[in-house]
């Protein structure tokens, strides 16, 4: 799970939350609690990101797009989303994009899509730059807390871990406890971050659970790809030595006649190395005592 998913992950599970942070608290009707997540695929020709969430309230929708680092096509994405959601909800739509990890990247700062004749706002939030008192005031914000500013980060990581320590309910501090410690993997040496969080807590969550999964996946789908590498490689091996045996024991036929079973077992265990070899020493072979002499002066050399 990336670090963006697994802000989406806080976003659906604790949607008012984020709709109490990032709207103008002027627009928070006691309607705006009633909180709906909506489909994150739109329709006519759908797009799909994995890192973006659509919570619509009474009178409008919030679109919440999480990013790692600047994207090329996010500017264009955002005008893309909004005329889709306009089109399909007739409801106001506000924007957000809230970058996690700090960056000098000048897309970190672009706030709008503009073309000839088109202009299109949203707004960013960087969020090394946000103020962690309100992320610290809500317990379902605690893990985003760990990448806002400060001047004492081991200060603000080890404030986090004690306030998710005291959530109550065991399955929702497990939960937080795995977001943080994911997020905190921005910023924290992964020591520091074992240190402050217990990880039999982590263990319980979905997010390691998810965690755990993909990377079983991964393992699984790597070694498939290793193991099909294998086969072709030993497959190749065996063929090419297949070939090679049956070119020489043709040779040797046909310059010393038939052999006998004992001497083609003994050609046919030859390794690749030794059976190309024995195809070239053939040729100075006359009686068939030169190839029983070679095939025992080479026994040793297959033997190591």
């Amino acid at each position: 799970m990336s670090y963006d998913n697994v802000c989406k992950f806080l976003a659906e599970q604790y949607p008012a939350a984020f709709v109490r942070w990032l709207l103008t608290p002027a627009l928070l009707t006691p309607e705006a609690e009633d909180i709906q997540l909506l489909k994150t695929e739109l329709s006519q020709e759908p797009i799909r990101a994995d890192a973006l969430t659509f919570l619509k309230t009474a009178n409008r929708i919030l679109h919440l797009e999480f990013q790692t680092l600047p994207a090329a096509q996010l500017p264009l994405r955002m005008l893309d989303y909004y005329v889709r959601l306009k089109r399909e909800y007739g409801l106001e739509v506000e924007q957000v994009v809230l970058f996690l990890k700090p960056t000098t990247s000048e897309g970190a700062l672009i706030e709008q899509y503009r073309d000839r004749q088109t202009v299109h706002s949203y707004r960013v939030l960087r969020l090394w730059e946000q103020d962690p008192t309100i992320l610290l005031s809500s317990p379902a914000l605690l893990p985003l807390a760990v990448l806002a500013f400060t001047e004492a980060p081991e200060t603000l990581l080890r404030e986090v871990s004690q306030r998710v320590a005291r959530i109550e309910d065991s399955q929702e501090r497990s939960n937080l406890t795995g977001c943080a410690e994911v997020l905190a993997g921005l910023r924290f040496e992964k020591d520091l971050i074992q240190q402050l969080f217990r990880e039999d807590i982590m263990r319980e969550s979905v997010i390691y659970q998810d965690i755990l999964q993909q990377g079983v996946q991964e393992g699984l789908q790597e070694g498939l790809q290793q193991g099909l590498q294998e086969g072709l490689q030993q497959g190749l091996q065996q063929g090419l030595q297949q070939e090679a045996f049956t070119l020489v024991m043709r040779l040797l036929t046909r310059r010393l006649g038939a052999l006998e079973p004992t001497l083609q077992e003994k050609v046919q265990g030859l390794p690749l190395a030794q059976v190309e070899a024995l195809g070239e020493a053939l040729l100075d072979f006359s009686q068939m005592a030169d190839l029983v002499t070679w095939l025992e002066q080479a026994a040793p050399i297959a033997d190591r």
